[in-house]
């Protein structure tokens, strides 16, 4: 008998996505600033952005942070948030899986969301997290004032939930120290080792050993709470007492607290799992940072840059990889920016060039004029590469045949049958058949052209004894299969038939028609014709790293 397990099902769970993986193509028009810079700011469907950046990221993103749609019934302006639960199940699904792939063992992912969807996506990060690397639920105070005209009760905050790729290993950076947390540590017996608090001398956890009576200053005999201990030992306690680290009060006659000194505590402190507005800001001022941003622009769940800088903090540190998948107005990106951080943040919809790009451009020239740029002290600097997702790599012919797309050139072939066969494109200048390696020894090259046998012989000529190569073709001569073992001869598109969805454009949460972008912001203007797509020179495909 099959085992059971306990898990969320739902319609539609168990049918895999064959996706493709697909190249990127820089659009340097678009880049901005550093052009040898790391970080990315990618245009198309986040599902199959994911899938185009495992080769090269997988296990090695820090931090991640999503807001997602939260499927609340509400026609957002940007997303379709109107769907049943199996549908947004089934989208999700494969998301958090690829953003799993790409998490670092030290990592952490920040899940925004509301309680339609929370308890549903907790089981679900359950299962591909696993339950043991749950972290925390963080409670964020996103509204100040109450909705009167709610049927029921006001909501006031949503769910950040936090799930570590490690759990046995991630922990989470301090927060920094502020002026009120310092301004409870006080003075009272002029202490020469400075300001200090005290702490509760007993502890919840029950050792008879350390239940004992003490006698205060005073002359009063003081024992635990019932069911608690002190948390050290009678010899301790005597050390502490000599020490003057012991306070029993001003007249002597306190039950005793062990004092904490400032001078002696973290450099930081550990974060509550509740983060009020006044700490990290909230939906108010995170859409009067949009309305400063852009004029024309409203974006209905921007979140504030205060709270994504508390979340990178706890989740990363300077120079750490950060990715966003629904990167929404850029918010992610522009504090990870500011922070000095690595980052990718991916957006399907055309605000990813008109808006994510300006923003970018703006912190990039330090004049966003946001109050965290002034907090931070950022004066400008970096820059960010800008990338579209190719077009499939196969298509249909007018027969129903899989055939290679048009606009694959022989360079974006290459590099996209370099990736489908988990090679990394890297063409070599001097040896034309070395396009892209799997190991220190293992190569691919990819032709369009009719490989001979006398091609072969010489491309083995050149090949040292311990080195092997995968050729990929469009058609060879019979007499070339097999004739060398260290080579490989494949053909396209028939070695790729199956193994992938071909031809599919689109997995993203958008499952009914929005309005165009243009007619969001300016409804009263006729709907424009929509531009061709600028084809991009051949030399900017494949800019060098």
């Amino acid at each position: 008998m099959k085992q059971k397990k306990l898990e969320l099902t739902w319609i539609g769970k168990d049918e895999e996505i064959k996706l493709e993986p697909r190249i990127l193509i820089e659009d340097p028009s678009k880049s901005y600033g550093d052009k040898n810079t790391e970080n990315m700011l990618i245009h198309g469907d986040n599902l199959l952005a994911l899938k185009a950046l495992e080769s090269e990221f997988t296990g090695k993103i820090k931090c991640i942070y999503i807001d997602p749609p939260y499927n609340t019934g509400n026609a957002f302006t940007q997303y379709d948030d109107n769907l049943e639960h199996s549908i947004w199940l089934s989208l999700m699904k494969p998301r958090v899986q690829m953003l799993h792939t790409l998490l670092s063992n030290e990592g952490s992912i920040w899940i925004s969301i509301d309680d339609d969807e929370q308890a549903y996506m907790k089981v679900l990060c359950d299962e591909i997290f696993g339950r043991n690397n749950f972290v925390n639920n963080v409670i964020w105070e996103k509204k100040y004032s109450p909705q009167n005209d709610a049927k029921w009760l006001s909501d006031s905050h949503d769910f950040i939930m936090v799930y570590a790729k490690n759990k046995s290993i991630w922990r989470p950076n301090l927060l920094p120290r502020t002026e009120e947390a310092n301004a409870r540590y006080k003075n009272v017996d002029n202490d020469s080792r400075g300001p200090w608090k005290s702490s509760d001398l007993s502890v919840k956890t029950y050792s008879a050993k350390y239940d004992y009576p003490i006698t205060t200053p005073s002359g009063r005999v003081v024992k635990p709470p019932q069911s608690r201990c002190w948390r050290c030992s009678k010899e301790r306690f005597s050390e502490l007492v000599s020490q003057n680290r012991i306070w029993f009060g001003p007249d002597g006659n306190s039950v005793p607290s062990i004092k904490r000194f400032l001078s002696e505590v973290k450099d930081g402190m550990t974060s509550k799992t509740i983060w009020f507005r006044s700490d990290v800001g909230d939906n108010q001022e995170a859409k009067a940072e949009i309305n400063m941003l852009f004029d024309t622009f409203s974006f209905d769940t921007p979140k504030p840059e205060r709270l994504l800088k508390q979340i990178l903090i706890l989740g990363s540190s300077p120079g750490d990889l950060v990715l966003d998948s629904f990167l929404g107005s850029g918010t992610t990106s522009a504090v990870a920016h500011k922070m000095g951080r690595k980052h990718i943040g991916i957006e399907l919809f055309d605000h990813c060039y008109t808006h994510c790009a300006v923003r970018l451009k703006k912190v990039i020239d330090g004049d966003d004029g946001l109050e965290l740029t002034k907090t931070l002290d950022w004066k400008g600097g970096g820059g960010f590469r800008y990338y579209e997702l190719a077009p499939s790599l196969l298509n249909k012919d007018k027969h129903n045949n899989w055939v290679i797309s048009k606009e694959y050139q022989p360079e974006m072939l290459a590099a996209a049958m370099a990736k489908q066969e988990g090679f990394k494109y890297h063409p070599d200048p001097d040896i034309y058949w070395k396009q892209g390696q799997s190991t220190e020894k293992d190569f691919i090259f990819t032709t369009t052209n009719f490989i001979t046998v006398e091609m072969l012989d010489k491309i083995h000529e050149e090949m040292k004894s311990d080195e092997s190569l995968l050729i990929c073709c469009k058609s060879y001569k019979e007499a070339c299969d097999g004739l060398y073992p260290n080579i490989s001869i494949k053909k396209i598109p028939n070695m790729l038939l199956g193994r992938c969805e071909f031809g599919k454009d689109d997995y993203s949460l958008n499952i009914v028609n929005l309005p165009s972008f243009e007619e969001v912001v300016e409804p009263e203007e006729e709907p424009k014709k929509e531009a061709k797509k600028k084809k991009l020179p051949q030399d900017t495909l494949f800019p060098e790293k």
